[in-house]
């Protein structure tokens, strides 16, 4: 039976979300009223896209892509009714959205707690979620300071973005069922899914999507998620099979450099390990600014204060023999805070233009 559960504040029937509770926080304000939108029968919702890449903008979704979402999803991973579910993220945008409506048509009992990045220790004493959404530092922070109750989770979704290579080999290590997440608002949360293995990761698309790829080989996607139109990305991928892929990177992060393109999300899970060995507590992404000679030279950006230059340097020379003429970065860069989205992704291009 579908429950959505708050704090000790428990909602099922229609009823029980036409009530007004303005001491709850915002993000339980928000659960209730989808929920009872959802309840009600409504048909269309909308919803703010990330701004990740670009501008955020409005979108409407109709319930019928996101009914479709929930049922390819379940067929996916099987889900039984009173599967115990957790939502952790924010309900004003597609992921929590998505979760909420998961639990509502597949019959399951959810608890909704305040997003931060070490949920789980929010959850009601003796509730053991076994289906739960996350982003990359949920994950992380879990896996440190939460590792026996995430183990006992069936299925871990990561979505945002992929997690780091330390963080793939924890969860492959503690043989933690996490899967990553392939998708985007237009599409209703993901399309795709691949099991976090020791292998590279393999992109499998749900029950019922197409996928396929354009002269520049990126990605498109069709489905009833979509609502049967064909959605045309901007991430670069390598079809395996009319069903598998490989991710590659955004198209309009590719830096031409001298001639030669270089992927940056690529480029980062390599040299992932250097960085971190000289700036552990420190996020970083590769970009690239103008340069006369090379047309773009690519560029190293960490958050964090300045102040480093010999650490920077003796991380420039160790990444130089690490990758190579070609792709190891020209310059680094400090910058002391990195420009977000309201869901917490990185805005690359905000952040780079910081530095100019």
């Amino acid at each position: 039976m579908f429950e959505l559960i708050i704090g000790s504040k428990r909602f099922s029937e229609i009823s029980d979300f036409e009530s007004s509770m303005p001491d709850l926080p915002e993000f339980a304000q928000d659960a209730i009223s989808f929920c009872k939108d959802w309840l009600d029968g409504q048909n269309s919702f909308d919803i703010q896209t990330s701004g990740s890449t670009g501008t955020p903008k409005i979108i409407t979704i109709r319930r019928s892509q996101m009914l479709a979402s929930a049922l390819a999803t379940q067929k996916y991973f099987n889900i039984k009714a009173g599967t115990p579910m957790l939502l952790c993220m924010n309900p004003k945008f597609i992921a929590g959205k998505m979760m909420l409506v998961r639990a509502m048509v597949w019959s399951c009992p959810i608890v909704a707690v305040e997003p931060s990045s070490n949920p789980l220790v929010s959850i009601p004493e003796g509730f053991r979620p076994k289906f739960i959404a996350m982003v990359p530092l949920q994950v992380e922070t879990s896996i440190k300071e939460s590792l026996e109750q995430l183990k006992e989770v069936e299925y871990l979704i990561i979505g945002g973005a992929p997690v780091s290579h330390s963080v793939k080999n924890a969860l492959v290590s503690n043989q933690i069922s996490a899967f990553q997440t392939y998708g985007m608002t237009e599409t209703v949360s993901h399309i795709a899914i691949a099991p976090y293995q020791n292998e590279e990761l393999v992109y499998e698309a749900l029950p019922d999507v197409k996928v396929g790829t354009d002269e520049r080989e990126t990605l498109w996607v069709q489905s009833e998620m979509s609502g049967n139109e064909k959605i045309q990305t901007n991430d670069l991928v390598k079809i395996i099979d009319r069903t598998k892929f490989n991710w590659l990177g955004r198209a309009d992060f590719v830096i031409n450099s001298g001639g030669i393109k270089l992927h940056p999300e690529v480029l980062e899970s390599k040299i992932e390990a250097s960085v971190k060995s000289y700036f552990p507590d420190s996020n970083y992404f590769l970009s690239g600014l103008p340069d006369e000679k090379l047309g773009n030279r690519l560029v190293l950006f960490i958050e964090s204060e300045l102040g480093y230059e010999e650490k920077a340097k003796d991380l420039h020379d160790q990444l130089k023999d690490q990758l190579g003429k070609y792709e190891s970065p020209k310059e680094i860069i400090f910058l002391p805070e990195f420009i977000r989205t309201d869901s917490g992704k990185v805005n690359r291009i905000k952040t780079r233009e910081l530095s100019q």
